[in-house]
């Protein structure tokens, strides 16, 4: 046990039984009641203290969204399959033999792609960090943004026409064949945020638990 850790519990063990023996038995006990106690506390603090504080300090309601589709997925390279990772030329240039076509065709050409971020996409199962403090969004960012489905989508932005109620965004998914139809008049007031981190593959632990509460339902 690290110092720091021994200091906190000796300053527990000082407080009154209760606080003690719930301390104790939430950090020590072996039985199937206090992991799921503690999963339940762990649950909830992320819920309600960890997401509404990165939602104040990131300025938008989805600080942290997991990738639940493959829509924004690249080719993997062999060095890719085995770290999470990607040579970003490989990769992008593999993708681009396959899709450059479309971007090619309104005037988006491949120097301007290879200097996106995300130019080679990520997958599902990443979480993606966001943040609503950019009001100048470009050709080629990827936001988050509410549309006619369940949850909302995160795709790349292709064109932008300004409005006399605001500006007019359209997206695509790298990996998707064409636009789909809710994607194509995407208002100012539909951005939830701009994409601006990436973290592989962790959002799978979030995934399968979903898979597995609806098995239940």
């Amino acid at each position: 046990m690290k110092k720091k850790d021994k200091l906190l519990e000796e300053e527990v063990m000082k407080q009154p039984g209760v606080i003690k023996k719930t301390w104790k038995w939430l950090w020590k006990s072996d039985s199937v009641l206090s992991w799921v106690v503690s999963l339940v506390l762990a649950f909830l603090i992320v819920k309600f203290i960890l997401f509404p504080g990165l939602s104040l300090i990131f300025n938008t309601q989805l600080p942290l969204v997991v990738v639940e589709s493959s829509s924004m997925s690249h080719p993997k390279n062999f060095v890719g399959i085995i770290t999470g990772n990607v040579v970003a030329g490989d990769s992008f240039d593999e993708w681009y033999d396959e899709k450059g076509n479309w971007y090619e065709s309104r005037n988006i050409n491949k120097q301007e792609m290879e200097t996106w971020d995300f130019e080679n996409g990520f997958d599902k199962g990443d979480i993606i960090l966001s943040h609503g403090w950019d009001k100048e969004l470009e050709i080629g960012d990827v936001i988050i943004f509410n549309a006619n489905h369940k949850y909302p989508l995160i795709h790349r932005i292709i064109n932008i026409q300004e409005k006399t109620d605001g500006k007019m965004y359209s997206t695509k998914g790298d990996n998707n064949i064409e636009q789909l139809f809710d994607e194509k008049t995407i208002k100012e007031q539909a951005v939830v945020g701009k994409a601006v981190g990436r973290i592989p593959k962790l959002g799978y632990i979030k995934l399968a638990f979903v898979k597995i509460t609806d098995f239940f339902k």
